[in-house]
C-alpha cells in the first residue's frame, strides 16, 4: 500500500461500506434482521406487511452510508479528492461521536427499543468515529 494512504480513513471506509451491506441486508433478508439490528417492531411489522416504506428509508440509509465510505476513501488519498472533503470528513465524524455519546437522550426518545441496542449501537457509533477522528486528524494537512 501507498504510504500516503491513510490506513484510519481506509479503515472508516470499510467500517461505512460494512454498515451500508448490512442495512441493504435489512431491505433482502427482511423482518428478522429488521429486528436482530434494532429498527423496531414498526419496521419488522411493516417489512412483513410487504410495505415499501422501510426499504425506502433503509435504502437511503445505506446511500448515505456508502457515501460516508467514499468519502473516506477520499479523505484517505485511495480515490480522487471529493468536493468538500475536508467538511464532509468534520461532519461525518461529529455524527458518529454525538450518536455514540447521546446514549441516554436517544434511549429517552425511543422507548420501544431494548437498552442493550442502544448501548450495542451507540459503541459501535463511538468506535466508529474515533476511527474518522483519528484518520482525519492525521490526513488534516492535505484534506
Amino acid at each position: 500500500m501507498d504510504d500516503t494512504r491513510n490506513s484510519f480513513l481506509i479503515a472508516a471506509a470499510v467500517l461505512n461500506a460494512l454498515a451500508a451491506l448490512l442495512h441493504l441486508g435489512c431491505i433482502v433478508f427482511g423482518a428478522p434482521w429488521y429486528r436482530f439490528f434494532g429498527a423496531g417492531e414498526r419496521m419488522a411489522q411493516m417489512a412483513s406487511a410487504g410495505s415499501w416504506y422501510p426499504a425506502i428509508i433503509t435504502m437511503l440509509i445505506a446511500t448515505v452510508l456508502a457515501t460516508w465510505a467514499l468519502y473516506a476513501l477520499s479523505g484517505a488519498g485511495a480515490i480522487p479528492k471529493l468536493p468538500l472533503t475536508r467538511a464532509i470528513l468534520c461532519a461525518i465524524t461529529a455524527v458518529y461521536l454525538l450518536r455514540g455519546m447521546a446514549i441516554l437522550p436517544i434511549a429517552a426518545l425511543h422507548p420501544g427499543r431494548s437498552p442493550a441496542f442502544w448501548w450495542w449501537s451507540s459503541a459501535i457509533c463511538l468506535g466508529i468515529g474515533i476511527v474518522h477522528l483519528v484518520g482525519v486528524r492525521q490526513s488534516w494537512g492535505r484534506l
